[in-house]
């Protein structure tokens, strides 16, 4: 017997099917050991020596490694081919050695770019030995990271109260969002003005041209920077005569992008179909690691970590024959196209990420597929066929147009472009992230000397404006630009930033939180180095070098660790006055911005001679007065110029007053996240009125209307159909719900709690109220993913009151953090299930395979072996037993009998609720 190890359980069930029965396939699911979160597990002084942990969700997996290799012929390790994977593979044949459980068994290492039977195959007839060199690249990297983290984060746990953690590239990738802000905080708008002359020819065709000149002098796009001097040439404009002084056209190229690397992937994927870097790898990995189709489990595209752009010589022939039965000969070029990889380190310059087989069209896999496979198959297919088609012929024209005042000449110019032959750009076109495509415009036919007449003329008014926000596209394609990080790492480092609050998403854009511009704002005075863009990118150069068997990875953390270490000595005498004074300097343009009156902006609005300072409170930062405690003014950091978000406590943003009762609306800070208050506490009095903001709602969106509609929850939203009695929707501990006398039930998504109308609320209490008590998501009847093809059991997802799960209706799995509700599909529910199946099955010592007993067995079993005269206590617990058999009778017919009464009230439901929007 040959032992196969893989990562996951669905690539070991494609792969199974490949080898037969002379080979079993094994998961390790990921990495089986890591270093233990705490102290010394990499040591410094011992010369970097790293302490490794099986944790317990491994141990099992593990355990059934060893008993597998345990007389094989072989071990064939069969992970991923990256530097992840190689990692992968070392740390299991590690471990297997240090278990002494290979005993006279043959190891190989192999790889494979694509999972299809004849990739599998070729690569079983080419083994190799673990690469060292790749597996020291993953352990210097994983060294840097875990001394970076564990030295770095309790350093701002000291100085910065509220602070989370900080890391070797999520640092970075902050400062790059937390840079962009400042730019766009110190930036001065500037006036400028454009003239655009709507002409006619004597056909009567009439277009646009700008003013680019004037007197034999070029006028570029701020050159006109006041509404006087834009007067000027329009008055002149308007009484000029024109005509055609050139044209000239000329043929251009467009040439199609190469297929897809892993950060050209996440780019695309989040411009075109709006996933997130990480929600589009988990969807790649699953038409990576195999699809059921027609009969066959089979990968549908090739390994999706890859820096490289070039293709198999059959896959480019694959593509070729496609574009020509397709679209016709005449896309297909005449000499295939070769592109070159731009990746520094040659060992991870894989393949281009491209579909497996070319010829599986995505219309013809769609149905095999969900809707967020079959939209990224469908963009990786697109981008593929796309590189390999002919050119895009252009013809750009420009009309040079003289506008003549008496012995003054004003030049205009009128520019064109019209696609002759579309080439690739039939099938697809590469998106933008700050920038429009020029509009294809035709512009009439027209002859040097023709005359022109006037329509009309415009001058318009501009202003310069900042750069714009990183959006998730943009930001990965930044750091891949300056050499941060590597292809494979950018969705795990944007989705901590996330999870950490250091940015938040808004219109797709990433903006960077108080919380992490604090961080920056320390790390930048007092770690600057390591904050760096070039000393990032030198670093992972240098990994790169380590895993080309340049350098010596135990060197390269030397060298780091001896400034590193001297840095963070330096900080352990630091008082707050000097972190506070540095962040005040820092943050001044985001913290105090300036006012309107020109007057000084850190001048406290409630005191006559007090000073706004940062200051650092029990729960985080806030502006504080220097004259405390006389004088007791605080606001929260994200300030506007005119006072707006002035409170008595820190984090306090005024809305405004709530019109019936006159009291102030703001928005908090508090110990358990953002709410809205109504007026204050009074001494003595009751405790104002307060709400909670809905999940995935940020508190700098809530205005005045939303907040008096949360603080006037719960509301009434319908009549129960059977009793009369109000159905109420508010937000609780554990979300929004909906409430009919004692009965709850969990609302599936937060921003329904203020628009759920009669329908949908009835319909989620006579659910809940047929389950009956205690059952987990009750409210909820959640979303189908399909049938189990083992029990053919319907598969699950709801919202349960700690977090989504998925249910085959008997076991329930929780959904690991970071993935949504929204973004599970069959095959990764069921992998769940399985795996919580078998920790069920794992405890209790069950060996040899047997089925655990029932636990009435097992009781009956012990009452036997009991003598009759110490028996009292078993009789009265066999009593106890007869007596839940009789009791659980009686339930199931009235549960028989709830449902019978449900359907009764969802059709008095239909007619009460027809009011109510669902």
């Amino acid at each position: 017997m040959k032992v196969v190890v893989v990562e996951s359980p669905a690539k070991a069930k494609t792969i199974n099917k490949y080898l037969g029965r002379d080979y079993e396939v094994l998961a390790s699911f990921g990495h089986i050991r890591d270093l233990p979160a705490k102290d010394g597990s990499v040591d410094p002084e011992a010369d970097f020596s790293m302490v490794w942990e099986v944790d317990s969700r491994s141990s099992k997996h593990v355990s059934e490694i060893v008993r597998a290799v345990k007389g094989a012929e072989k071990l064939i390790l069969a992970t991923d081919p990256d530097r992840e994977g190689e990692a992968i593979s070392w740390h299991v044949l590690d471990t297997l050695q240090k278990k002494k459980a290979l005993k006279d068994v043959k190891v190989e290492r192999v790889t494979f770019n694509a999972i299809t039977k004849e990739s599998v195959q070729k690569a079983m007839a080419q083994p190799r030995e673990i690469d060292q060199a790749l597996v020291d690249a993953y352990l210097a990297r994983r060294a840097l990271d875990y001394l970076v983290g564990f030295t770095l984060s309790p350093v701002l746990w000291r100085k910065l109260p509220g602070s989370r953690s900080a890391g070797r590239v999520q640092s970075v990738a902050l400062r790059l969002v937390c840079d962009r802000e400042r730019e766009i905080e110190t930036f001065v708008a500037r006036e400028y003005w454009s003239l655009v002359a709507t002409l006619a020819t004597q056909d009567g065709a009439q277009f646009d041209a700008r003013l680019v000149g004037a007197d034999g002098k070029k006028i570029t796009r701020l050159d006109i920077g006041t509404g006087e001097e834009a007067e000027a040439f329009k008055r002149d404009l308007d009484i000029a005569s024109f005509d055609v002084a050139k044209v000239e056209a000329k043929p251009a190229k467009r040439h199609p992008q190469p297929p897809f690397t892993t950060s050209t992937l996440q780019q695309e994927a989040s411009r075109k179909l709006g996933m997130a870097p990480a929600q589009t790898m988990r969807v790649a990995q699953r038409l990576y690691e195999g699809i059921a189709i027609g009969g066959e489990t089979v990968g549908l595209i090739t390994y999706m970590r890859t820096d490289g752009v070039d293709m198999d010589p059959s896959a480019i022939h694959g593509a070729r024959a496609v574009i020509g039965r397709e679209y016709g000969d005449a896309y297909v070029p005449g000499v295939p196209r070769k592109y070159a990889t731009k990746a520094k380190n040659a060992q991870e310059a894989h393949e281009a990420v491209r579909p497996t087989d070319l010829g599986r069209l995505p219309g013809q896999v769609a149905r095999y597929l969900d809707a967020e496979q079959t939209r990224l198959y469908e963009l990786i297919w697109k981008r593929t066929i796309a590189s390999q088609m002919e050119s895009a012929e252009l013809e750009r024209t420009t009309i040079d147009i003289a506008a003549r005042v008496g012995p003054r000449v004003l030049d205009l110019r009128a520019t064109g472009q019209v696609v002759k032959f579309d080439g690739f750009l039939t099938l697809y076109q590469e998106g933008r992230d700050d920038e429009e495509d020029e509009e294809a415009k035709r512009l009439p036919p027209m002859s040097s000397g023709d005359p022109l007449s006037r329509k009309r003329i415009a001058a318009n008014q501009h202003f310069t404006e900042p750069p714009p926000r990183y959006s998730e596209a943009s930001l990965v394609k930044r750091m891949e630009e300056l050499g941060i990080g590597r292809p494979s790492t950018y969705a795990s480092v944007l989705q901590v930033l996330k999870d950490r609050d250091y940015v938040a998403i808004e219109k797709k854009r990433l903006v960077a939180q108080d919380k992490g511009r604090i961080v920056i704002a320390f790390l930048e005075a007092f770690f600057k180095r390591y904050v760096e863009y070039d000393f990032t990118a030198d670093l992972e150069a240098q990994l790169d070098r380590i895993s080309n068997h340049e350098i010596d990875w135990k060197q390269v953390l030397r060298d780091f660790w001896h400034d590193f270490s001297a840095a963070v000595g330096e900080t352990k005498d630091l008082r707050t006055t000097q972190v506070l004074d540095a962040l005040n300097d820092y943050l001044g343009p985001h913290i105090f911005p300036p006012r309107e009156d020109g007057g000084n902006p850190r001048a406290c609005p409630s005191c006559a001679d007090g000073i706004l300072s940062l200051k650092i409170g029990r729960y985080g930062s806030f502006i504080g007065c220097s004259n405390y405690p006389e004088c007791r003014f605080t606001r929260q950091l994200s300030a506007s110029a005119d006072g707006d978000g002035e409170g008595g406590q820190p984090g306090t943003r005024i809305l405004g007053t709530d019109p019936q009762t006159g009291l102030e609306v703001s928005v908090r800070d508090g110990r358990f996240g953002p709410f809205i208050q109504l007026g204050e506490q009074q001494e003595g009095g009751d405790k104002p009125k307060r709400s909670s903001i809905p999940k995935g709602t940020s508190p700098g969106d809530v205005d005045l209307e939303m907040a008096l509609a949360l603080l006037s929850l719960p509301r009434e939203v319908a009549k129960h159909p059977e009793t009369g009695e109000p159905i109420l929707a508010g937000i609780g501990r554990y979300g929004p719900y909906v409430q009919h006398q004692r009965t709850y039930a969990n609302i599936g998504r937060d921003d329904e709690i203020l628009s759920i109308g009669a329908n949908r609320a009835i319909d989620l209490i006579v659910t809940k109220e047929t389950q009956g008590p205690g059952r987990r998501g009750g409210g909820d009847p959640g979303r189908e993913l399909g049938k189990d093809p083992d029990s053919e059991k319907p598969i699950v997802v709801k919202a349960g009151r700690y977090g989504p799960y998925v249910t085959d209706g008997k076991t329930n799995a929780t959904l690991p953090k970071g993935l949504e509700a929204e973004g599970i599909d069959l095959e990764k529910a069921i992998e769940l299930i399985r795996a919580k199946q078998a920790s069920k099955g794992g405890k209790g010592g069950n060996k040899g395979g047997k089925k655990p007993a029932s636990k009435a067995s097992a009781s009956k079993a012990s009452t036997a072996k009991k003598p009759a005269a110490k028996s009292k206590a078993a009789t009265t617990k066999a009593a106890g037993g007869k007596a839940k058999t009789t009791k659980t009778t009686k339930t199931t017919k009235t549960t028989k009998a709830k449902t019978t009464k449900a359907a009764a009230v969802k059709s008095k439901a239909a007619e009460a609720g027809s009011g109510g929007g669902a």
